[in-house]
């Protein structure tokens, strides 16, 4: 009775053992899963990166734009004081040398 029941409970545990390894196939299965889980984070992964250069690429575009306008504003702003500037010292000379005769003018007169 002691040798099958010892028996009895050997094959129970091998039975048991038995159920609990993976065969061959059910590894190969569980490999190609991986594999596949792996390859789609790899190619999404890729795509936030692409999609990330381009949204960079861009707003050093539109960075590039903005200071290209501000520099282009700034410049004819700057024009434009210098021709006032200049219009200003040209009616002040005006002015000055109208004056100069006039007096010139009077004191030759007397």
């Amino acid at each position: 009775m002691k040798i099958s029941t010892s028996i009895i409970i050997a094959s129970g545990v091998l039975a048991l053992a038995a159920c609990n390894k993976k065969s061959p196939g059910d590894n190969q299965a569980s490999a190609i899963e991986a594999n596949a889980s792996n390859e789609a984070e790899n190619v999404t992964a890729a795509g936030e990166n692409k999609a990330d250069n381009i949204m960079n690429a861009a707003e050093n575009k539109a960075d590039a734009i903005k200071n290209e306008s501000k520099n282009e504003a700034a410049e004819i702003k700057n024009d434009a004081k210098n021709e006032a500037a200049a219009v200003k010292n040209s009616a002040s000379n005006s002015s000055s040398n109208t004056t100069e005769t006039k007096t010139t003018t009077k004191t030759e007169k007397k």
